[in-house]
């Protein structure tokens, strides 16, 4: 692999052909501001805030999308930078409304972390003359229309991730928008809302909602089906108020289906069983644990002595955890001794 010297910030940094600057600085510990970038995506280069100054040449580059070049000598901070990036920061600012307080990202969204950054209070937010519709919606996805700042990441993750394309942003300067350019093909698999650096896409599922400081979140592997897929569990109170993901974590790298995402309702529902139930009579009782387990296994014992093994057959869900999905086919073939067991993922 060939590999290209160049200088950041006064030191010498060796990077693989076909990086860009932004990619050997983060390798150097340079830290260079962003808002439209995300390691999992494509160059963008929408924000402007990761601008860099470049010896020769006569004006400030993205480096996000900028490739480095043998002998580049390249400076991430100066006055001149430092003064353009919050003139760009307060042009997406114009039309944001900072409702930290009442938006659902306060505490993770990376646009409050960057103006809380560069020290900014004094935007005076001027609302826009032709409000933007929220016609990119989804009984699971919420958008926020005046909280979006156009980065074209949620586009760029439907696209280039999972390859459907279903939104777009069309339009120009105070007429563009996030619209729905094929919402047939929308899987609500939320790529979007998971890229999305602001409030602007969020989830509409959770009732029981809390700031991201708030909930214990734990690490568990998706059940849905046999992927592997790794999450982690926001709780609240005992009880599951959004799933997360880690971009490098797990075969998924981030990535989730619709039932990974947003199926995780059905834990704390009210309707849920507590208590097994035994039928008699055509009417079901509650019982015990005890009297339940003795008597399904009596059963079963008495079924497979008098019509061998195979005259039982096992159906598990999605909705148990692989651990216990494993230990039900263990039981199936080493307990009562068949193969017919089965796992529908489709719930």
């Amino acid at each position: 692999m060939s590999m290209v010297s160049l200088t950041i910030d006064g030191k010498m940094v060796s990077v693989p052909e076909g990086k860009t600057i932004l990619e050997a600085a983060q390798q150097t510990g340079i830290d260079i501001p962003t808002l439209c970038f995300h390691k999992r995506l494509p160059p963008i280069g929408s924000c402007n805030m990761c601008i860099v100054e470049i010896k020769g040449r006569p004006g400030p580059v993205t480096s996000c999308n900028t490739p480095v070049e043998e002998g580049l000598d390249v400076a991430t901070q100066s006055d001149a930078l430092h003064a353009q990036r919050v003139i760009n920061l307060k042009k997406i600012l114009l039309h944001h409304a900072l409702d930290c307080p009442v938006c659902d990202r306060a505490g993770e969204c990376d646009l409050q972390n960057i103006v809380y950054k560069f020290g900014i209070t004094d935007v005076a937010f001027e609302p826009r003359a032709q409000k933007r519709d929220d016609a990119y919606a989804t009984s699971l996805i919420r958008y926020w229309p005046e909280r979006c700042i156009l980065c074209r990441r949620c586009v760029t993750a439907c696209q280039s991730i999972k390859g459907i394309g279903a939104i777009d942003i069309i339009g120009e300067g105070d007429e563009a928008r996030l619209v729905p350019v094929a919402a047939d093909k929308c899987k609500s698999c939320g790529e979007c809302l998971s890229v999305c650096p602001t409030g602007a896409l969020t989830e509409n599922l959770s009732r029981r909602k809390g700031r991201p400081w708030m909930g214990k979140r734990v690490k568990t592997t998706c059940g849905y089906c046999g992927c592997g897929c790794q999450l982690e569990l926001s709780a609240l109170e005992n009880r599951v108020i959004g799933v997360h993901t880690e971009t490098d974590d797990g075969v998924n790298q981030g990535s989730l289906c619709v039932k990974g995402r947003f199926g995780y309702e059905f834990i704390g529902d009210e309707n849920r069983l507590k208590t097994p139930l035994i039928k008699e009579n055509g009417q079901f009782r509650e019982a015990s644990w005890e009297e339940a387990l003795d008597y399904t296994a009596k059963r079963l014992s008495a079924i497979k002595d008098q019509f061998g093994p195979d005259s039982i057959a096992g159906l598990t869900s999605a909705r148990c955890t692989n651990e216990e999905n494993f230990l039900f086919q263990k039981f199936m073939r080493a307990v009562i001794g068949t193969n017919s067991v089965d796992h529908c993922a489709r719930l």
